[in-house]
């Protein structure tokens, strides 16, 4: 069963002798329930893929579909409750705010959408992520690794369909990102969550149930 599609999508980014056409004539499915993974050299278009298919960035042409409903045509507001209900984003860089603590970090996509906080099911992510002894600190008393964690849990805190991972291993060690990829792998078999990540890391390319290889602008 699919829970995305894009259909003709195209990106194009300045005019006349400026142009660049980032993704041209994009068809693909996102499978529900299922880890995709996006491959593709440096400057294929794989980031914007992903940014477009997130509603992060607008499209020039085509449509994006999630649950039958095309949401190219939504306005930013609109756009905005749904990231902040439906997707949750993790990035290379973690993008934690580094003035408030870990716990606060992690519940910032509820709080901005002023739901109430399942404090359980908020434990059961901290746990599970081993954080239980870090949600006091802030984000520079952390490891990359730890840090990674929390951007995970921040990303899964408001329960969402679809997570949508920017080469999020891309800083760290070896041993680490083994660890980051099992509770991702856990988030989409325990929670029933579509993981939709971008890697240049063949073994965990490997790892996807589906992969998607963009090289200049086309699905290939």
């Amino acid at each position: 069963m699919n829970i995305l599609e894009t259909v003709n999508l195209s990106k194009t980014y300045g005019k006349g002798e400026n142009k660049v056409e980032a993704l041209k004539n994009i068809n693909l499915v996102i499978e529900k329930r299922k880890f995709t993974a996006i491959i593709g050299p440096s400057g294929s278009g794989k980031s914007t893929l992903l940014h477009c298919i997130a509603g992060l960035d607008s499209i020039t042409s085509g449509r994006v579909i999630l649950d039958g409903e095309d949401i190219s045509k939504l306005s930013e507001d609109k756009l905005s409750k749904l990231r902040s209900r439906k997707f949750g984003f993790i990035f290379q860089n973690f993008n934690l705010i580094p003035v408030i603590s870990v716990y606060d970090n992690i519940v910032l996509p509820i709080d901005i959408d002023n739901k109430k906080i399942d404090k359980k099911y908020i434990d059961s992510i901290i746990d599970i992520l081993g954080l239980r002894d870090k949600v006091s600190k802030f984000p520079n008393q952390l490891s990359g690794g730890q840090q990674q964690r929390v951007a995970i849990a921040r990303a899964l805190a408001n329960k969402p369909e679809i997570i949508f991972a920017d080469e999020p291993t891309g800083n760290l060690d070896s041993n680490t990102t083994d660890e980051v990829m099992n509770l991702l792998r856990f988030c989409v078999d325990e929670y029933n969550q579509t993981l939709v990540m971008i890697t240049h890391n063949d073994e965990i390319a490997n790892s996807a149930d589906n992969i998607i290889n963009i090289s200049d602008g086309k699905v290939i």
